[in-house]
């Protein structure tokens, strides 16, 4: 089992900035890649970036591309994500993702390939 604690989230103002941490805790070793995901009022979850953890490639959705930055700490079991020049659309919860199956394909941002999650920080974004 892996658990998951997120924290950074916060409010901002428009082209501000932030940075998230997830720390993972229990059988990291296990851990085969992670992501960031969102949820706005009333919108569905949404995959923002994911990162393979045994080599650190990364991936992210057009909406945040050039924007955020995901990355990890492995001495720390953390992962992160910087997010800046953010925008009210940014607004939403943010959850912290692990997956220990290495069948599954690791630049995917499909919440469904994913078994372990936070709780959750929230960011809000004023314009």
């Amino acid at each position: 089992q892996v658990q998951l604690v997120e924290s950074g989230g916060g409010s901002v103002q428009a082209g501000g900035s932030l940075r998230l941490s997830c720390a993972a805790f229990g059988y990291t070793y296990s851990i085969y890649h992670m992501a960031w995901f969102r949820q706005g009022p009333g919108k569905e979850r949404e995959g923002v970036a994911a990162i393979y953890t045994p080599g650190g490639s990364t991936t992210y959705s057009d909406s945040v591309k050039g924007r955020f930055t995901i990355s990890q700490d492995n001495a720390k079991n953390t992962l992160y994500l910087q997010m800046n020049s953010l925008k009210p659309e940014d607004t939403a919860m943010y959850y912290c993702a692990a997956d220990s199956r290495t069948y599954t394909p690791w630049h995917s941002l499909n919440p469904e390939y994913f078994t372990f999650w936070g709780q959750g920080t929230q960011v809000t974004v004023t314009s």
